[in-house]
């Protein structure tokens, strides 16, 4: 019974991920279609032609567009945006996570409860009065506040190290304390390395979250020069027709590229600090 239930358990899994992959398959084909292919009745799955000169013809596309940004523009933004992003996030949830889960003071339960509570708040609720206090310092039409609150923590990438840094085991930084170690040392020199997987899995949240960003760019840019990846695949769709959906597809591709690459090279890390948290 054992070889035949691993057997339906492995065979409902790859039936899992082929239906999950068939909208990557499908952006894939398109990428490289013909464009009268893109919308062709009953749709091909194979084009009669691949065209991989779509792909640097996407990149080219928006300097050949009156009033459109080229692409590596909008690279170049998002690039920026996530770099900052990700290192804020690691250091300030590295640092308040630290404080939740190795230091004692009092009402430390109380705060960590109202920290986990903000994950409850939509972000509907607060995207008005955010863009209000960003509008009064001048932020908006600037990268700031997509990049600026991230140095504020974040409330699972602040639990997920919590959790990860109550695994390490007392008596390491008790022996660095009586070796005359300062908290700030113990924290840097200690607990820190050992901590690298859970680091690992805030950085990679935090890079999928700046890089797929949408909602942000298109609230507080308003210049095109400094649009990001996500708004800038909006300058391939028209409003009266004519979207050069193999071009869209290949642009997506290109997007979403680095997110697939950095996910294949780091998921050992990222099982493993999910895994010694204690997350189910």
């Amino acid at each position: 019974m054992r070889p035949a239930k691993t057997f339906w358990t492995h065979a409902a899994l790859v039936l899992a991920a082929l239906v999950f992959g068939i909208p990557f398959l499908w952006m894939l084909s398109t990428a490289v279609k013909p464009i009268g292919e893109t919308l062709s009745n009953p749709p091909k799955w194979i084009p009669s032609q691949v065209l991989w000169s779509n792909f640097p013809d996407a990149i080219m596309y928006g300097s050949k567009q009156a009033g459109f940004i080229p692409f590596v523009v909008y690279l170049r933004n998002t690039v920026i945006i996530t770099a900052l992003a990700v290192a804020g996030s690691v250091v300030s949830n590295a640092v308040v996570g630290y404080a939740f889960g190795r230091l004692k003071w009092p009402g430390r339960d109380l705060f960590f409860g109202v920290t986990l509570a903000t994950m409850m708040v939509p972000f509907p609720v607060t995207m008005v009065p955010t863009f209000s206090l960003f509008k009064w310092l001048g932020w908006v039409g600037t990268f700031k506040p997509l990049w600026v609150p991230a140095y504020l923590g974040s409330a699972f990438s602040i639990f997920l190290l919590r959790q990860f840094f109550r695994t390490i085991p007392n008596e390491l930084s008790e022996a660095a304390k009586i070796d005359g170690a300062s908290e700030w040392v113990i924290f840097t020199d200690v607990v820190l390395p050992l901590a690298r997987p859970a680091l690992a899995v805030v950085a990679l949240f935090s890079f999928m979250g700046a890089w797929n960003d949408f909602l942000g760019p298109l609230i507080y840019l308003v210049d095109q020069r400094t649009f990001t990846l996500s708004l800038g695949l909006q300058a391939y769709q028209t409003q009266h027709g004519g979207t050069p959906w193999n071009l869209l597809m290949a642009a997506s591709l290109l997007v979403i590229a680095p997110i697939i690459l950095v996910f294949f090279f780091a998921q050992k890390a990222f099982i493993q600090g999910i895994a010694t948290t204690g997350i189910k």
